[in-house]
């Protein structure tokens, strides 16, 4: 079966948006996999549901990324002498065409595609040697799997002067199970309107935070389930309090035998122990306020935010 595909070209911002919300793209994997850091598998499928407005907010180094895309594609094709060339069309999986793929380009002649990315300086380790994001690996994967391509290459800025690029093969197996995970995303919790379950991740928790910080003042009656939620968090942070002292009595043993040798750096086989000095930088309030009483007291000094606090307590009978 062949890869069906439709253009982009004559799509406005807003209808290219809209028709995001049709299907599964390559930038939705990771999210759905739990490898974005920056947004939950539950926001993604309240985007996908129509439940909340699309998030458009590419921020600067989504821009930036997008901007020096064709710079970075016409560097490939110096460095390596392929020629590439743009596809302004989203294409559908041949069995299940909710699984999209709007790639960067084509390798004339080859059966492989191109993914451009830059990435900044900070990040350049995890580009070093072999290495290549887990999250860009799951998705150029999702891609040679709507496309049936046998490889894929990516060329890669960092920092804004330093050019890479990398060939990265087709992986059925690796295919087969994020496809598996993507189509249980998009009929068991899109199609049937199921939400995904709510986990602890940073990205839950902002949006969360986004979504509802004027909770109101109703007053409802919760289920059950929640005494055994509250129970269950009590016992999460036991666990916690008990893991933080088994921590702390490993430090204690190395920092023992520090002091009866009288070192500050250790060797173990595959470890390095240091035991430094460190210096902090505080800022002394209640000096301030006994010197400077009229400075401590300026209301400029000071901000006022308010977000809902979460908060549970036992009921005693």
């Amino acid at each position: 079966m062949r890869t069906k595909s439709k253009s982009t070209l004559d799509m406005s911002h807003n209808e290219w948006l809209l028709d995001r919300q049709k299907g599964i793209g390559g930038s939705d994997v990771a999210t759905i996999l739990g490898l974005n850091k920056w947004k939950s598998a539950y926001q993604l499928w309240l985007e996908k549901t129509g439940q909340i407005t699309l998030d458009d907010n590419a921020g600067e180094a989504a821009y930036w990324g997008t901007a020096l895309e064709p710079l970075v594609a016409n560097r490939f094709s110096e460095v390596t002498g392929k020629k590439v060339r743009r596809r302004n069309r989203v294409f559908e999986h041949p069995l299940h065409p909710f699984l999209r793929a709007n790639i960067d380009r084509d390798i004339i002649g080859e059966e492989a595609i191109l993914e451009c990315k830059t990435a900044n300086q900070f990040l350049a380790k995890d580009w070093e040697g072999d290495e290549i994001p887990l999250q860009y690996i799951c998705q150029v994967q999702h891609y040679m799997n709507v496309l049936n391509k046998d490889y894929a290459y990516f060329a890669v800025l960092i920092g804004g002067q330093r050019f890479l690029w990398k060939r990265i093969d087709r992986d059925q197996e690796l295919i087969d199970t994020i496809t598996e995970r993507l189509v249980e995303f998009w009929e068991e919790n899109v199609v049937k309107g199921v939400a995904p379950e709510i986990d602890g991740s940073d990205a839950t928790s902002e949006f969360l935070r986004s979504q509802y910080s004027d909770p109101g003042d109703n007053e409802i009656e919760l289920p059950s389930r929640f005494d055994d939620l509250a129970k269950l968090k009590n016992d999460y942070k036991d666990q916690i309090k008990e893991l933080k002292e088994r921590c702390t009595e490993v430090d204690n043993q190395v920092i023992q035998l520090f002091a009866q040798k009288e070192a500050r750096v250790g060797y173990a086989p595959s470890f390095i122990y240091t035991y430094k000095p460190q210096s902090r930088t505080t800022f002394q309030r209640k000096v301030l306020e006994q010197k400077y009483p009229e400075v401590a007291s300026d209301p400029e000094l000071y901000s006022t935010t308010e977000k809902p606090v979460l908060r549970v307590k036992e009921i005693k009978i």
